[in-house]
């Protein structure tokens, strides 16, 4: 999927070349709604033996600060992750309890959520943060790509936009990818060597001749 995001990077820019963006002209194209609602039910479970074994292990966070919590699915992990670097970042003691008391100050269980429930959650650490961060991250990746794909695929059928919106709104989307991608690669320790985009396609000015080179060479000398 990352192969073909490439693919599509080289012609946006092929593209581009071609027609030049305009500042300020964005697609307006409303964002696709999946084709098929995506099942989080092993994401979800993941995330829990993240945010357990985290609440388990606070000493392994500092490591993993490439993951954000945008990368989980659920807005209470996400939370309940925030608390948790927030808790390491202050040095306080890290346990179910005191992970369950910063959600509450910040009001993560005003959607209704049981605090037992919670403190279930964050009581049964299995594996490591790492195995379970970069799981996180890759599905937030690969979930990143899909949207972005589906994305710039709207904008190219829709009749109403502009090859200047199309590459303004496939370049803001395909750097959405940049920036989950560049954290992957921290995490993993791997940086692919880059794969040389061909050239831009470049519009055919007319022929320069010999003899329309001489007639402007005796204009400019009279």
């Amino acid at each position: 999927m990352l192969a073909e995001a490439d693919a599509l990077a080289a012609v946006v820019d092929d593209i581009a070349a071609r027609f030049p963006p305009r500042a300020g002209v964005l697609p307006r194209t409303a964002a696709p709604s999946p084709p098929v609602a995506p099942d989080y039910t092993e994401a979800v479970e993941e995330e829990q033996m993240l945010l357990a074994t985290a609440t388990a292990n606070p000493a392994d966070i500092e490591s993993v600060r490439w993951l954000l919590p945008d990368d989980l699915t659920l807005p209470l992990h996400a939370g309940l992750w925030q608390c948790l670097t927030a808790l390491a970042r202050r040095r306080e003691p890290v346990d179910p309890v005191t992970v369950l008391w910063e959600a509450q100050q910040r009001g993560l269980l005003d959607d209704g959520s049981e605090p037992g429930e919670v403190l279930h959650l964050l009581a049964e650490p299995t594996g490591s943060v790492e195995h379970w961060s970069e799981r996180a991250l890759q599905r937030s990746l690969l979930a990143t790509a899909d949207r972005t794909g589906r994305r710039i695929e709207a904008y190219a059928g829709d009749t109403a936009n502009t090859p200047f919106q199309l590459v303004v709104g496939a370049r803001r989307s395909l750097a959405d990818i940049g920036a989950v991608r560049t954290r992957w690669q921290h995490a993993t320790g791997t940086v692919p060597t880059p794969q040389p985009r061909p050239a831009p396609t470049t519009r055919a000015g007319p022929p320069t001749t010999t003899a329309a080179y001489t007639g402007r060479a005796a204009r400019a000398t009279r």
